[in-house]
């Protein structure tokens, strides 16, 4: 039961990391105009990646400034992400191993 804990708090990370990539991906394919939101799969994606990544990204959106029209926000929140795995995976998770099994 431990180790499929970690599994899933590892995964779901994981995925938040990839959300948040394809996320900013999406943000200059529409920027630089190669993908547009008139598109129903690109709103519908964009719509998907926006209501999943926007809860972890405001914050430092707003703590954070621009710089020069590019949004360092997402670097950051993916740094904070990884952080927060090895911090997991080192101190907690064995933790949670010996207590589950």
């Amino acid at each position: 039961m431990g180790y499929a804990l970690v599994w899933l708090i590892n995964t779901i990370i994981s995925l938040m990391i990839w959300f948040i990539i394809a996320q900013a991906i999406l943000s200059w394919l529409v920027a630089f105009d190669v993908v547009n939101y008139r598109n129903r799969f690109v709103y519908s994606v964009g719509t998907f990646l926006d209501r999943i990544t926007s809860p972890l990204l405001e914050p430092f959106r707003r703590m954070i400034p621009s710089l020069g029209g590019i949004d360092i926000s997402p670097i950051v929140v993916i740094l904070l992400l990884q952080f927060a795995t090895v911090l997991f995976n080192r101190s907690a998770a064995p933790a949670l191993i010996a207590m589950l099994g």
